[in-house]
């Protein structure tokens, strides 16, 4: 595989280019990842759309091919609305395999967190991260991982919607189809599981460690491990427990603190059990967290079956029991 500076280079010729025949035509660079470049492109009726081409060194790999495309198969068995529209699939006279999906204007978690300084209030992430688990709920009950949970694959549209992208490394059937040993998903956020390229162990309770990273990194503008590289994350991601969130934002709210820290437990038996089960917990969080005059239906009784965050553990009591609305410390 080419670097990354290669990759991008060629991506961008690709810009005003034409796909079969004149069908789709690549006005602009949307982004690149492992697969493939995304492109906004105009369809030769008019309408615009989001096209992704897969590398052109990897033609000829069977194998990558229809990895490729099950991105489009994924999606239409899936059939979320957190999900990007996968609209056709077809393969350029020059033989490279493109998929069209729906044009999403906005930006994501990772651009809004660069634009806020790194963090983000709790209330407004738990809104966004309450979305993506209800996604995962979704696709995990079709037996499928994500793989590569991260801010740069959760999309905030600007209609308000949220959208969890890049299901092109995702994994059917919860079954080992990658060789031992290969770490998929990215540093920051790789449950020790990933991270130690144990592929076979891998399950929704990784995921649930991955959304537990995501929340503890916006929260305090911190990794959940501390290190110079990419790598020495990975090595500390694969053999140490992750701190609790409380260690580096001493005034979290208890509840929120223990969402995240049961989702970040080394060993995946303590941790949520699944993401339905993170879902309810948090829904309790912004329940508690949000202003009785501005929840919806206030006057109304909580829902049957709603969640609520385990009791705190001796060492969250040893520290006090702070307001849900405590700010974090600047």
């Amino acid at each position: 595989m080419s670097s990354p500076a290669r990759i991008l280079e060629l991506a961008e010729r690709r810009v005003g280019s034409e796909l079969r025949r004149g069908k789709y035509t690549l006005d602009a660079l949307i982004g690149v990842g492992s697969m493939g470049a995304v492109y906004r492109a105009t369809h030769r009726n008019g309408s615009h759309v989001a096209v992704k081409v897969m590398h052109s060194e990897l033609v000829g790999d069977d194998g990558l091919h229809a990895r490729f495309l099950r991105e489009g198969f994924i999606v239409n068995q899936v059939n979320h609305p957190g999900l990007v529209k996968v609209l056709d699939d077809d393969v350029d006279d020059g033989g490279v395999t493109f998929l069209v999906m729906e044009l999403l204007l906005g930006k994501t978690l990772e651009d809004e967190r660069e634009a806020l300084g790194g963090k983000m209030a709790p209330v407004q992430l738990l809104h966004i991260m309450r979305e993506v688990l209800a996604v995962l709920v979704a696709v995990h009950a079709k037996g499928i991982l994500h793989r590569d949970l991260k801010p740069e694959n959760i999309f905030l549209t600007d209609s308000g919607g949220v959208k969890l992208l890049d299901l092109g490394v995702a994994r059917m059937g919860m079954s080992k189809q990658t060789a031992m040993g290969e770490t998929l998903g990215s540093p920051a956020y790789l449950s020790p599981e990933q991270a130690a390229g144990q592929l076979d162990q891998i399950d929704e309770r990784s995921e649930v460690f991955s959304v537990g990273a995501i929340l503890f990194a916006l929260l305090t503008g911190r990794w959940v491990h501390d290190g110079e590289t990419a790598a020495m994350r990975v090595v500390a991601a694969a053999t140490k427990p992750a701190r609790r969130i409380r260690t580096v934002w001493a005034d979290a709210p208890v509840a929120l603190a223990n969402l995240v820290d049961v989702a970040l437990r080394f060993n995946k038996s303590q941790r949520w059990a699944s993401a339905e089960q993170m879902l309810r917990t948090l829904d309790g969080v912004l329940t508690m967290m949000i202003p009785k005059e501005l929840q919806p239906g206030a006057s109304q009784a909580p829902p049957a079956g709603a969640s609520h965050p385990p009791p705190p553990s001796p060492d969250d009591t040893a520290v006090g029991w702070p307001s849900p609305w405590s700010a974090p410390r600047r």
